[in-house]
């Protein structure tokens, strides 16, 4: 992997474990915060805009040394919305609950029955419901799963909607992914004109040194993504986080 470049706007993960643990974020590998600011707006004369409140870390292909490009998207994906409860949520433990390593996120499948045993050190991808279960799991952190079955009418109303309740109330990273469009993504905010609506999108696929935020928005990694790009032949979830009680 190519030489971690330490970034302005970039966080030093230290989440007092040692460097060799497998599968943890290693303490020299800084992994870029709050990727999204500073993006323009998609639209001069928005509707309604909602974004995501807090912090929370950008986790990608190889961001700790494991080579996962075809399969840990939706891992990554989870990482990420963990590392927002890590940074957002209350009582303390959830500071000291790292988000989990891909080889943890396995192993807590198997432990609660969903995965087989032979699933742990597989490179078996995972989806939005595998993603519901991990966060309850690690963070005790109930979510909601919303089920958009395609096509322009729902993409641009039922789902959209869905996201700016979710982010006005909730404020977290959201997961999406698909069928045929398979990729998991997450959801940073919703933007809505007169003319259709932009989803704010982190892309997971990511695969090399960490970049710093401006370059990850000029590369298309961190981006407004209109509504009706998205694949209208595919159905898609959305994994809500709801916060926990304090």
């Amino acid at each position: 992997m190519n030489e971690q470049v330490v970034a302005a706007g970039s966080e030093d993960i230290d989440w007092g474990v040692s460097g060799a643990e497998e599968g943890r974020i290693k303490k020299y590998n800084p992994l870029s915060k709050n990727v999204h600011t500073s993006l323009p707006s998609p639209l001069p004369d928005p509707v309604k805009c909602t974004l995501v409140k807090g912090d929370y870390l950008y986790f990608h292909y190889g961001c700790d040394g494991q080579d996962d490009r075809g399969w840990g998207c939706g891992y990554r994906t989870i990482e990420t919305m963990a590392s927002w409860i890590c940074h957002n949520c209350s009582p303390p433990k959830y500071q000291t609950r790292p988000p989990p390593s891909l080889p943890e996120i396995q192993q807590a499948l198997v432990a609660m029955g969903d995965k087989p045993g032979s699933f742990s050190g597989s490179r078996e991808w995972i989806g939005t419901f595998e993603a519901s279960l991990v966060l309850d799991y690690f963070y005790d952190v109930p979510c909601k799963l919303v089920h958009i079955r395609g096509g322009a009418a729902e993409l641009e109303h039922v789902a959209v909607e869905e996201l700016h309740q979710h982010f006005e109330k909730h404020g977290s990273p959201v997961m999406m992914g698909g069928d045929r469009d398979n990729s998991s993504k997450g959801i940073l905010g919703v933007c809505t004109g007169d003319k259709g609506s932009n989803l704010l999108v982190v892309d997971p696929h990511y695969y090399g040194c960490q970049l710093e935020k401006t370059e990850l928005q000029r590369r298309g990694w961190v981006a407004w993504k209109r509504v009706s790009s998205l694949d209208q032949t595919s159905f898609y979830n959305l994994v809500c986080l709801r916060l926990p009680k304090k």
